[in-house]
């Protein structure tokens, strides 16, 4: 299976006995059809026997069978054969009818009818052996549409071949075979590279893991026999087998494969990495926290393999398009053949050829293939930009936006806080402050006691835990650091102890409403000092925003769960038009529908649990794959697996790209055809020049749907439409 009629063609045998289209699933890239049958049963026997009325073979999937390109190569080998002798042959036989004749124009035909000069037998048994081998595929599929009454572009070849022959026209009937066994040879061969694009991704994992036992010996084995928990090594400029934790050792990790990231990733102990990515130059030991079978990375291959199964609308339109178009195009030939010389008494010969003709630039072949190849192309391009789309469905979306609405903590910011000011009283300095506040909190796992601790780490402090300590739940804690006891608490907790003045609440109250979050540190006497922590804005959040609107996002929303003051300082930092706060998840998702009822198309970004109800309303979610919650993950219909939020901007653009080809492929293709049809019937046209005006159709939409598979030219491609 390797081009989208023959998906057509399996869709219409298949869908009533397994209760619909719409039960079935194809996979190009793999070679794969899924079934899902009727309430009672349907047997792998009778989608065998289903798949064999088509003139194909199905076998039962199985993990272990030979892969698709393994295959390809050799059906591709022979498909090759086959038109290179049916080229040959017609070379041959149309240089010897030449010098049978005296010349070429004798042998082309005065009128291009090819009736001017007989072929001797020879020169039709060569054309014959031409005809044979360059439609070795084209006839049993030919067969099975006339039996099943479903006209197809190779019923449309068959039948204008042997009127050609009838006709004596056996030049022009094995170029026509030629050329389009060469065009279907080509469409092979750009699935062929798709799906080996896709499957270059599965190679970036190496064939064994340096797995470290228990006595400290490495031993090599398959990824598939480290268990989760296990600890493996690697070695300076390796890739990384499986992903996990580092557990020793630091180094600047290159996770473009994964993540799309041009510049290496400095990596310590605690930081998660990637299977595929590539280490630096220090040895990593690594703790395995997914098997082989769940890593980022084996992710990726499902999800862009499973993708062309949900078809973008354009190439729904196609197909319904080319069902209805190809039988009509048969039915026109037929009165081009009889209307002229019944009614008016024209040359049945000429009017015969005519519809031949007709019939020739009438093979949806470059329309059928115009978008197939160009989704695939596109999800396999994206993937390598660490944009997971997980469909064709979801290509042509981004390109359609008109407002888009993000979470705030960990898709706007980087979702953990850091130490921004430390504000010191009553005659301490700040790296007592810090040493402080470091004892109380080192044992605890809140995300501002880390963020602490980290800051202490930073600049050197040396702390150790303090004693006696006691959490006030809610409140802080308090403990004996030096034989003095201190405490830490919010501003909530201070005000309770009764120790503050006008001046400490003022600088509390002014942090609070920059979108700060405030550990007030004294001890028994009074108030030792204030540490600020806030959420980072992401880096690139401004930029990202400015582009969307370059592009043109009409509207662009923030949806936070956090209080108001600290979004409306993250709004103003980051320039989003407008800002809904205190947020539960079932306000976010009438947010998004309220964002849809007045704009239409709409995506929704986030990371938690708590946005995953809101990206299944918005009309594409798009989640931060790196750090995002699984739940918001399996929710979304793309995936930024570098947690980059120029990504966004990066996709609207890339989809504009693969709608403006599209169109490009969908219009040449029409235009063709109608330029060939006015041909056709002012008596301009012959059978060869239909044909490889369809061929080179087929070829242009072909390598330029291929073009997706490169990135684009400068900002001004990577951001705008095409």
């Amino acid at each position: 299976m390797s081009c989208a009629e023959e998906v057509a063609v399996l869709r219409r045998e298949l869908g009533p006995i397994a209760g619909g289209e719409d039960r079935l699933t194809f996979d190009i890239l793999s070679g794969r059809m899924s079934v899902g049958g009727p309430p009672d049963g349907l047997t792998a026997e009778q989608v065998a026997n289903a798949v064999a009325r088509t003139g194909m073979k199905a076998e039962p999937w199985a993990d272990g069978a030979p892969s698709p390109d393994r295959d390809d190569k050799w059906a591709l080998g022979g498909q090759a054969s086959l038109t290179v002798a049916s080229g040959v042959a017609a070379t041959a036989a149309f240089l010897w009818h030449a010098v049978d004749a005296g010349s070429v124009a004798a042998a082309f035909g005065s009128e291009g009818l090819g009736l001017a000069s007989e072929a001797p037998a020879l020169t039709k048994l060569l054309y014959a052996g031409a005809i044979l081998s360059g439609s070795w595929h084209i006839f049993p599929k030919a067969w099975n549409a006339l039996r099943r009454l479903q006209p197809d572009m190779n019923l449309l070849m068959t039948v204008a071949v042997i009127g050609a022959v009838g006709i004596g026209e056996w030049f022009e009937a094995a170029t026509v075979v030629f050329l389009f066994a060469v065009s279907l040879a080509l469409e092979s061969w750009s699935v062929g590279r798709a799906r080996r694009a896709v499957a270059a991704l599965m190679d970036l994992s190496p064939p064994t893991a340096r797995l470290q036992g228990p006595d400290g010996v490495e031993r090599e084995v398959p990824p598939a026999e480290v268990a989760v928990g296990a600890v493996f090594v690697v070695k300076p400029g390796e890739r990384l087998p499986l992903d996990g934790r580092i557990v020793s050792g630091t180094s600047a990790v290159n996770q473009a494969p994964i993540t799309g990231e041009s510049l290496p990733t400095p990596k310590a102990p605690g930081d998660s990495v990637f299977a595929g990515t590539i280490n630096g130059d220090g040895a990593l030991e690594i703790e395995c926290t997914k098997p082989a079978a769940d890593t980022a990375l084996a992710h990726m291959v499902r999800l862009v393999a499973d993708a062309q199964s949900r078809r973008a609308p354009s190439e729904q339109w196609v197909e319904r398009f080319a069902r209805i178009y190809t039988p009509a195009v048969m039915a026109l030939a037929l009165l081009v053949l009889i209307v002229p010389p019944v009614a008016l008494g024209a040359d049945w010969n000429e009017w015969l050829y005519r519809a031949l003709v007709l019939l020739v630039i009438g093979c949806p072949c470059a329309l059928v293939i115009s978008t197939p190849v160009s989704i695939v192309a596109a999800l396999a391009s994206a993937a390598r930009e660490g944009v997971l789309i997980k469909g064709g469905l979801h290509v042509e979306t981004p390109g359609r936006l008109k407002a888009v609405a993000l979470d705030k903590t960990g898709t706007l910011t980087e979702g953990r806080p850091r130490v921004v000011e430390v504000v010191t009283l009553g005659g301490h300095d700040e790296t007592e402050l810090v040493r402080i506040a470091a004892a109380m909190e080192a044992r605890s796992g809140h995300p501002l006691a880390k963020a602490i601790l980290d800051h202490a780490r930073e600049r050197g402090i040396a702390f150790a835990p303090a004693e006696d300590l006691q959490i006030l739940q809610g409140k802080g804690a308090s403990a004996r650091i030096g034989g003095r006891q201190y405490w830490l608490g919010s501003h909530r907790y201070l005000e309770e102890r009764g120790g503050e003045n006008g001046d400490i609440h003022d600088r509390l109250e002014t942090m609070a409403r920059s979108g700060r979050s405030v550990v007030v540190v004294g001890d028994e006497s009074h108030v030792c000092g204030l540490i600020a922590l806030a959420d980072r804005v992401r880096p690139e959040a401004a930029a990202a925003v400015q582009a969307m609107r370059g592009l043109g996002i009409e509207h662009v929303v923030m949806l936070t769960g956090d209080n108001r003051g600290t979004a409306a300082a993250i709004a103003s930092q980051t320039g989003v038009d407008e800002v809904h706060a205190e947020l539960l998840p079932a306000d976010k998702v009438e947010a998004v529908e309220g964002l849809v009822s007045r704009y239409g198309a709409v995506a929704m970004l986030g990371d938690g649990v708590n946005d995953a109800p809101a990206m299944a309303r918005a009309t594409i979610g798009i989640a931060m794959g790196a750090a995002g919650s699984d739940a918001a993950i399996e929710t979304a219909d793309v995936a930024l697996m570098a947690d980059d939020l120029s990504r966004v901007p990066w996709l609207i653009g890339h989809s504009r790209r693969a709608l403006g080809i599209i169109r490009q492929n969908i219009a040449l293709s029409l235009s063709v055809k109608g330029a060939f049809t006015i041909l056709t019937f002012s008596g301009h046209a012959s059978l060869w020049a239909a044909i490889a005006a369809d061929m080179g159709a087929s070829l242009v939409v072909i390598f330029n749907g291929l073009r997706l598979l490169r990135p684009p030219v400068g900002r001004a491609g990577a951001l705008g439409s095409e």
